[in-house]
């Protein structure tokens, strides 16, 4: 039983990773003016959910359990006008990656089960938060494929 930590945090680390592959291979066809647009009238646009990936994980792993002192402002992550370019936008994702990935590896056997807090989580303790955030950021890589398959379709302008 010695190893379940490790284990844990080696699978979850690699699981990260494997969610920021997948947003740069789905990400990285779309073109920089559609990364901010639509398909359809409503759903978000695939800036805007990368925008919403690195808040939340700025701010349910960055400033919750790593002490990093993000302050989210969640609602910008959606309506955001700035229309960042592509690269900026995916190199924050990368280092919000890379600090989840760090964050994992520092936890203690003990911190896995420590007391969790935040604000819109359920999650009690350090490893749930973290498999509801992998679990949050594989839900939007479904939506991200979904938008770069509508883009790459000669049905979208």
């Amino acid at each position: 039983m010695d190893e379940v930590p490790s284990t844990i945090a080696a699978s979850l680390a690699d699981y990260f990773d494997m969610v920021r592959q997948r947003v740069h291979q789905w990400v990285g066809p779309i073109s920089e003016e559609r990364l901010w647009r639509r398909p359809y009238p409503y759903g978000n646009s695939a800036g805007h959910l990368l925008l919403h990936l690195t808040g939340n994980l700025n701010y349910y792993i960055g400033a919750r359990i790593a002490g990093t002192g993000y302050v989210r402002d969640r609602d910008r992550e959606f309506t955001d006008t700035e229309r960042r370019p592509k690269a900026e936008v995916l190199a924050a994702f990368d280092r919000a990656i890379t600090m989840v990935k760090d964050t994992i590896r520092r936890q203690s056997d003990a911190d896995w089960s420590a007391p969790y807090s935040a604000e819109r989580a359920e999650a009690k303790d350090r490893f749930s938060i973290l498999l509801d955030c992998a679990g949050h950021a594989y839900h939007h890589v479904g939506q991200l494929v979904y938008l770069s398959k509508e883009w790459a379709s000669e049905r979208t302008p």
